[in-house]
């Protein structure tokens, strides 16, 4: 199938097989390695995209639907050479140590950023309530790491939250 998608700004017409996943066209036809494959299944968050601004795993997602759709993946974040704020913030709390996980949580973050309303952990649900560490990690929830680094992911967005 003829598909079309912008992907971090730029236009893509590609025939593609009505099974793959997102990821794998990102991966392995578009040469974007960095959305990783990390369980296959969308329990983990590290094939995390942004898909028209909305976080989703692109592992589940099928690339025919996303047919003109705009995705952005952790190497469309930065502006240039101009790092986005979380990607400085990630440096600057050393939010990372294998970095495996990293552009899964990169960009859930920058779509949770844009999330307005409650979580589950908000006390009144009629509230769009502050990105405390609390909302922070229930927020974040879908994205795991194995080495631990939830603190220092924690303090990075919240940096940037503020």
């Amino acid at each position: 199938m003829d598909i079309r998608l912008t992907v971090n700004g730029r236009p893509h017409t590609l025939d593609v097989d009505p099974r793959v996943s997102l990821l794998d066209l990102l991966r392995e036809r578009l040469g974007l390695i960095g959305s990783k494959k990390g369980c296959d299944h969308g329990q983990c968050g590290a094939c995390t995209v942004l898909v028209e601004g909305r976080r989703a795993n692109s592992c589940l997602a099928l690339a025919v639907a996303m047919d003109g759709r705009a995705v952005t993946t952790v190497e469309g974040l930065a502006d240039g050479e101009r790092l986005h704020p979380l990607q400085a913030a990630f440096i600057e709390h050393d939010a990372f140590q294998c970095g495996y996980c990293t552009p899964g949580q990169l960009c859930s973050a920058a779509g949770m950023l844009g999330e307005p309303g409650p979580s589950a952990v908000t006390e009144n649900l009629l509230d769009d309530p502050e990105l405390t560490p609390h909302e922070i990690r229930e927020r974040m929830s879908g994205n795991l790491c194995r080495c631990g680094a939830y603190v220092n992911i924690v303090s990075a967005i919240s940096e940037v939250a503020r």
